[in-house]
């Protein structure tokens, strides 16, 4: 289950830490586009969500123009009903969501786009355990690549992921310090799977949970 609201939009800018990262949970429809990332990201500068200005980035990342804050990092991701916005100061983080449903082809996706010892430690496993092994380590890949800015055609295979006693980790990642990198699993509904990542160094994460269905 998702973890009791802490934070309320309201004068959250205030409560947003140097130490900390917000996770919102938002009911989504695709029909909304933008607008509750907006709504969020209005929250934290303290203008309206119509005055909340986005611009990608080269490999697709949302970005605030100026002249917005530029300490204010974030993130967003969304699949069916569901969206996860990250928030942070003096942060990029990035973040990754998927609803839980089996992938029939998920030990050959891993072989052809993972690192080699991803897919091995995928191959081991039961088949039926392998469907929720492939979908951490995706979002968890997912996670990192849009931490870095990039998206998959950084290439997947230029780090590994592994799941130690249920916390995850980078194993390495290409031209990178891994113990600069902060990755941790969500924990959430039992239907959805997600991750966080950062560069930089262990910050708490506070959730809260919004219902956008205007």
């Amino acid at each position: 289950m998702i973890a009791p609201p802490e934070l309320v939009l309201a004068n959250v800018a205030e409560a947003l830490r140097d130490d900390e990262i917000h996770v919102w949970h938002v009911h989504y429809r695709q029909a909304l586009g933008r607008k509750p990332l907006c709504e969020v990201l209005a929250a934290y500068l303290d203008v309206a969500a119509e005055r909340v200005a986005l611009v990608d980035g080269e490999h697709g990342r949302p970005a605030l123009t100026a002249p917005h804050d530029p300490s204010l990092g974030f993130n967003w991701s969304h699949s069916g009903e569901h969206a996860l916005i990250a928030v942070g100061r003096n942060v990029a983080p990035g973040i990754d969501l998927e609803r839980a449903r089996p992938r029939q082809r998920s030990l050959e996706i891993a072989r052809r786009f993972f690192s080699a010892d991803e897919a091995a430690a995928l191959a081991r496993l039961p088949a039926a355990a392998r469907n929720a092994a492939f979908l951490e380590l995706w979002t968890a890949k997912e996670a990192v690549v849009k931490a870095l800015g990039r998206g998959i055609a950084f290439g997947l295979d230029r780090f590994s992921v592994a799941s130690d006693a249920g916390q995850l980790r980078l194993r390495y990642l290409q031209g990178d310090d891994v113990d600069a990198w902060q990755l941790r699993r969500l924990e959430l509904d039992p239907d959805l799977v997600a991750a966080v990542a950062w560069r930089g160094d262990a910050r708490r994460i506070r959730f809260g949970t919004l219902a956008s269905g205007e």
